[in-house]
């Protein structure tokens, strides 16, 4: 016997009420359901906000970060006043703020696969807001292992896609990709950016195919995979059949337990405190630079996009972006002493890799990044 709904829930509710396809049957369904929403961002942030306003009784959510300034351009579920605090605790307190009818259970811990199944195996259904392949991976053969449907989505720059993998009815995420992307060919939102608006369009429509999954009604998008572009507001469809050679969920798979998904993509799926770094030997910090560029002849190689140089540069440095590097090899000289940079540093650390298969030995990359420059040499310049 579900809970009933009191006076306060009745009218709070009375929208969803007056629909046929919810009315009250529905709303307990809600009520008496529980998703767990797997990352407090871009995404993370509409679909638990409307997920609760919906009345989902209880809502996880996993994450490790801490609100930052340059993540309130989409992350909606935040704000100012909860800059430096964990985003988990961050977005409990709003949902509850919005809905204190319902309960919000928080995992303030990377989603990993020690702990992934003791967290998702009492939840209806997974929403993967997640940025990364490792975890988009683990997400899916977490779903799958416990015969869950997976609320799929992904964004960058103008683009976003849309599903639902639920192994029972129809094909799994690694149905339609086998293998993650060579590493490096991706990049992430952090590096290649999003439209603040785009994970809200993408979330509401996450949101969406939850709630139709948690009621039973509707045609959920199993088998189907939505293509979104805001840039001409186009919205195309690709079906989608279940690959009967899938690893995980194939009628052979082999796949019968989490594995280790980092080095199955070959990316981190999580921040280990190296960020930004190519490695032991192969790095030079933003104080060292500074020192080095006072006595010695340095080139420094920029490998961001032009356009952002308008945000910061530094002075002398040769722009040459990282999709283009291969081709002009020519145009730098291998005898140099040379240190390369972008954002952050995870473009320079490929971009140093390519130069050192080419035969470049004198290379180091820029930890941190123009960033490291900006925080720790030059306060003038922007972070960004």
């Amino acid at each position: 016997m579900l809970p009933e709904l009191n006076h306060e829930e009745i009218l709070r509710y009375s929208r969803h009420l007056l629909i046929p396809e919810v009315g009250l049957d529905g709303q307990l369904k809600l009520k008496n359901s529980s998703a767990l929403v797997v990352g407090t961002g871009g995404l993370g942030s509409p679909v638990s906000l409307y997920l609760a306003a919906a009345g989902v009784g209880r809502i996880g959510l996993v994450d490790y970060d801490v609100v930052d300034s340059s993540n309130l351009q989409r992350q909606i579920i935040h704000g100012t006043s909860t800059i430096g605090k964990l985003k988990v605790e961050s977005a409990k307190a709003k949902l509850l703020d919005l809905n204190p009818d319902i309960q919000v259970d928080v995992y303030n811990e990377p989603y990993t696969s020690e702990n992934a199944m003791r967290i998702a195996r009492d939840y209806d259904i997974i929403l993967d807001g997640t940025d990364n392949f490792p975890t988009r991976y683990l997400t899916n053969d977490v779903a799958v292992f416990l015969g869950k449907p997976n609320v799929y989505a992904s964004i960058f720059r103008f683009d976003g896609q849309v599903s639902v993998f639920y192994a029972k009815e129809g094909p799994c995420y690694r149905c339609l990709f086998p293998e993650p992307p060579p590493p490096g060919l991706v990049p992430s939102c952090a590096e290649g950016g999003v439209l603040g608006v785009l994970p809200g369009t993408i979330g509401t429509l996450q949101a969406t195919e939850a709630l139709k999954v948690l009621l039973g009604i509707g045609d959920p998008m199993i088998g189907r995979l939505l293509l979104y572009n805001a840039l001409d507001m186009s919205f195309d469809f690709v079906k989608l059949k279940k690959n009967p050679k899938c690893r995980v969920c194939g009628p052979n798979a082999d796949i019968k337990e989490l594995i280790d998904y980092e080095e199955f993509c070959g990316v981190p799926g999580h921040d280990h405190g190296d960020e930004g770094s190519a490695g032991a030997g192969f790095d030079i910090t933003a104080q060292e630079l500074a020192e080095r560029v006072k006595t010695n002849h340095l080139k420094l190689l920029d490998v961001r996009e032009p356009h952002e140089l308008q945000i910061s540069a530094l002075p002398n440095a040769v722009n040459i972006p990282l999709g283009q590097l291969a081709g002009r090899l020519s145009e730098l000289n291998s005898a140099d002493d040379m240190v390369v940079f972008c954002k952050g540093g995870t473009r320079s650390t490929r971009a140093l890799e390519l130069l050192a298969s080419a035969g470049f030995k004198k290379v180091k990359n820029l930890k941190g990044g123009i960033n490291a420059w900006a925080k720790d040499v030059d306060t003038n310049l922007p972070v960004y």
